[in-house]
């Protein structure tokens, strides 16, 4: 009985929410995953990007054998959070027309050069990066992250998306396989 009277009603309000918080971070279907499209990752940095956790489940076309171009998105509900691209190419793709696309498959606002792979490029609501990875889809692997929740005017974002794919691109090209 001590120990409850030193820690007062307010002691006792924060050790309740406390218990509450994780309870509740651990609800069936509120859990962040810890593989996104076929990449293991901290869900830590995954849960940086989404705008919920509700119901969280993936659509993806992608078969890193093949090696053909397609799309993986991390879906809550019906909303897509988190969009990827895997890409195989011949060439080195050119990331700032990408990202200025005027299509939504790897468009990305305000790109700017980023530390996390030789060639990548961060935005206001995404990142592209490429990599020399021969396979039997060409001799680039190139990545796109989308985040379509992101505001256009929202700046908030980028360190959270760079923290992300510092640890998401090289554990997806360690999956791919690549040859010399």
């Amino acid at each position: 009985m001590s120990v409850l009277r030193r820690l007062g009603v307010r002691g006792l309000v924060a050790l309740a929410l406390s218990l509450c918080a994780l309870s509740c971070a651990n609800a069936t279907g509120h859990t962040v995953p810890g593989a996104v499209c076929g990449t293991r990752i901290d869900p830590a940095l995954t849960r940086a990007l989404l705008p919920s956790t509700n119901d969280l489940h993936e659509f993806t076309r992608v078969d890193r054998t093949a090696a053909i171009t397609a799309p993986c998105v991390l879906l809550s509900g019906r909303e897509p959070a988190l969009q990827f691209r895997f890409s195989w190419d011949g060439t080195s793709p050119d990331l700032m027309y990408l990202a200025a696309d005027n299509g939504t498959v790897s468009r990305v606002n305000q790109p700017q050069k980023a530390a996390f792979a030789p060639m990548a490029i961060t935005g206001t609501d995404g990142a592209i990066a490429t990599t020399p990875c021969k396979t039997r889809g060409g001799r680039y692997f190139t990545l796109t992250l989308q985040l379509p929740q992101v505001r256009l005017g929202d700046r908030d974002r980028r360190a959270d998306i760079e923290a992300f794919m510092r640890a998401y691109f090289p554990a997806t090209v360690a999956t791919l396989g690549c040859g010399t």
